[in-house]
C-alpha cells in the first residue's frame, strides 16, 4: 500500500523582532503588571507584509528549486486574510508560478484552521500545497499583544518520497467559545483563561488525540514528539499529562516568535521535522471549536529533505527593533502625521495588472535567444543595442531565486514611506539582469555597494481608499550563510 503524507515542508517568520520588555515599558503607566510577563521577544510583520506575502515566502522555502508541475491544488489557512472577498490562494499560486489548471481554497474562522486544512490536504489523495499563514493582533496593553507573533508554514503532501507518513487521524467538533472576533472587529475577545484551559483544552483535545492514536494502532508511550500550540499557559502540558505523555512537549517559540495564530501548530511541526530522525512518531494537535489530531511517522527520506532555511533559519534571521511605536504603526494601531506627500491615492488598474501578471507576479525577465541578455521588464526588443532582437525570441527567466548584489543605492527621507528611510537602488543579478528596486529589512547595519541581496515577496503599495494591496518583489539583504 502506498503511504500518503508530507513530502516537503518549509517556513517563514518576519524578520522584525521586539523585546517584550519594550512593549511592557510603554504601558507601565497604566499596566505595570505586564512587566512580570514580558520575557523574550516576539516577531511582527513589516508594513508591507501580510498573510499572503508570508505564505509565498514559506512556500518558496518548502518548494525550493524542485519542479512545481505535479502540484494539483493549493490551499491557505489564516484568520487574518487581507480580503473578505478575493481568493488569497489564487494570489499565492500566481506568485509561485503554479499551473493554472488546479483547485484553490481559502480556509479560516478558527485557530485550528491550520491543522484542519492540513488534514483535508492529507485526505485528498493528490499532490497538494498547503500553507498556514497568520499574524493575530492584540489590543495594546493586553497579554495577547505580548504573546502574539507572526509566521507561516508550508507543506507539500503526496505519495512520492514521503518524509512523514500518516498513521492515523481524528477530529472533534464542539461549539466551545474560548474567544471570538466579530466580523469587522480588530481585536479578539477572550474568556477566562483557567476555564478555557481546564474545560476546553483539557477535555476536548484528549478525545481527538486518543481516537487518532487508536486509529494508528499505537500507544501514547510510542510517541516521540507531542506538538500542540496554545495561548493558554500550561494547556499543552495539561493535555500531555492527561494522555500519559511523559516527555517534554514541543517548543511553541514563546521566547523568539510568539503565537502565530492558526499557523502555530504547523510552525511547530515544521521545527520538529527539521531535527527529527527516521522512524520517530509525532502527535500533532490543533484546538479551536473542537480539535484535530494527526499521528505521523518519519521516514528515511527526511534526512535528504530539509528546507533551505526552515523555522530555525528564520528565527536566526531576526532584526531587532527598539521602537514599540514602529510595531504599532505597522499594525495600523496609530495614525501618524506623514505630511502632504502621503495624501496621494494609488489606484491599481486590474486590466493592466492582469495583462502583465506573469512578469509582475513571477518576476519573469526575458532572456534574449540571440545574445543572452537578460532584461526586466520585458520590452518589445532586446535592450542590447548591438542585438535588438524582437521579444518573440525571449525565453522567460525568473529572477526570484537568482542571487544579486547592491550596485547603487540611496536612502530617501523626503518621499513618503511607511518605514523611513526608503532604500532604493539597482540590484545586479548574477545572470546579468539589473533592476531598480526597493530594498527592505535593512536593519541598523545598513547596506553598501556589493551587499548580497535576495528577492522577497511584499506589498508594493496600498490603495487606502479602496482597500487594495498591490504585490510585487523587493530586495532584502542576505545574511551570511542564508
Amino acid at each position: 500500500m502506498t503511504s500518503f503524507g508530507i513530502m516537503k515542508f518549509g517556513a517563514y517568520v518576519p524578520r522584525l523582532r521586539i523585546e517584550r520588555s519594550i512593549v511592557a515599558q510603554a504601558h507601565e503607566w497604566m499596566a505595570p503588571s505586564l512587566r512580570k510577563q514580558a520575557k523574550g521577544a516576539r516577531a511582527f510583520m513589516s508594513w508591507d507584509e501580510d498573510a499572503v506575502t508570508m505564505a509565498v515566502e514559506a512556500a518558496r522555502d518548502c518548494l525550493g528549486s524542485a519542479s512545481r508541475k505535479e502540484i494539483e491544488s493549493i490551499a491557505i489557512a489564516s484568520t487574518t486574510f487581507p480580503y473578505a472577498d478575493l481568493q488569497h490562494a489564487a494570489l499565492i499560486a500566481s506568485a509561485l508560478c503554479l499551473k493554472g489548471d488546479m483547485a484553490a481554497l481559502d480556509i479560516g474562522s478558527s485557530q485550528r484552521a491550520g491543522t484542519s486544512g492540513l488534514l483535508q490536504a492529507l485526505q485528498a489523495n493528490k499532490q497538494s500545497l498547503f500553507v498556514a499563514s497568520d499574524a493575530p493582533i492584540g489590543k495594546p496593553a493586553s497579554m495577547q499583544e505580548l504573546s502574539y507573533g507572526a509566521g507561516a508554514a508550508a507543506f507539500v503532501v503526496g505519495t512520492d518520497n514521503v518524509v512523514a507518513r500518516v498513521l492515523g487521524t481524528s477530529s472533534v467538533t464542539a461549539p466551545f467559545v474560548d474567544h471570538f472576533r466579530a466580523s469587522g472587529e480588530r481585536y479578539d475577545y477572550f474568556w477566562e483563561e483557567r476555564w478555557v484551559r481546564d474545560e476546553g483544552y483539557g477535555k476536548i483535545a484528549p478525545i481527538a488525540a486518543k481516537e487518532a492514536l487508536a486509529n494508528s494502532g499505537i500507544a501514547i508511550e510510542q510517541i516521540d514528539h507531542f506538538v500542540m500550540p496554545s495561548l493558554q499557559r500550561g494547556a499543552a502540558d495539561l493535555v500531555a499529562r492527561t494522555l500519559g505523555f511523559a516527555k517534554p512537549v514541543a517548543s511553541g517559540f514563546e521566547d523568539n516568535i510568539g503565537y502565530a495564530g492558526c499557523a502555530q501548530a504547523l510552525l511547530m511541526l515544521a521545527a520538529v521535522l527539521e531535527t527529527a530522525g527516521s522512524g520517530e512518531r509525532i502527535l500533532l494537535l490543533g484546538f479551536g471549536q473542537g480539535a484535530d489530531a494527526i499521528v505521523f511517522e518519519t521516514t528515511d527520506a527526511l534526512a535528504e529533505t530539509r528546507p533551505a532555511r526552515g523555522v530555525r533559519g528564520a528565527i536566526a534571521d531576526g532584526i531587532a527593533t527598539d521602537s514599540y511605536l514602529r510595531m504599532l504603526s505597522f499594525q495600523g494601531g496609530i495614525g501618524c502625521e506623514w505630511g502632504m506627500r502621503a495624501e496621494k491615492h494609488i489606484k491599481t488598474a486590474p486590466t493592466e495588472q492582469h495583462r502583465s501578471r506573469e512578469q509582475i507576479d513571477g518576476l519573469l525577465a526575458g532572456k534574449c535567444a540571440s545574445c543572452e541578455t537578460v532584461q526586466f521588464p520585458q520590452l518589445a526588443y532586446c535592450v542590447n543595442p548591438k542585438c535588438v532582437a524582437p521579444s518573440s525570441q525571449f525565453e522567460p527567466t525568473s529572477l526570484v531565486d537568482v542571487p544579486a548584489k547592491v550596485l547603487t543605492y540611496t536612502a530617501d527621507w523626503l518621499s513618503y514611506y511607511p518605514s523611513p528611510p526608503l532604500y532604493v537602488g539597482f540590484a545586479q543579478f548574477e545572470n546579468g539582469a539589473r533592476i531598480l528596486t526597493e530594498i527592505v529589512d535593512v536593519g541598523q547595519s545598513s547596506i553598501d555597494v556589493g551587499t548580497p541581496l535576495h528577492m522577497t515577496y511584499r506589498i508594493k503599495d496600498r490603495d487606502k481608499v479602496r482597500g487594495y494591496n498591490r504585490y510585487f518583489w523587493k530586495a532584502t539583504p542576505t545574511i551570511t550563510g542564508e
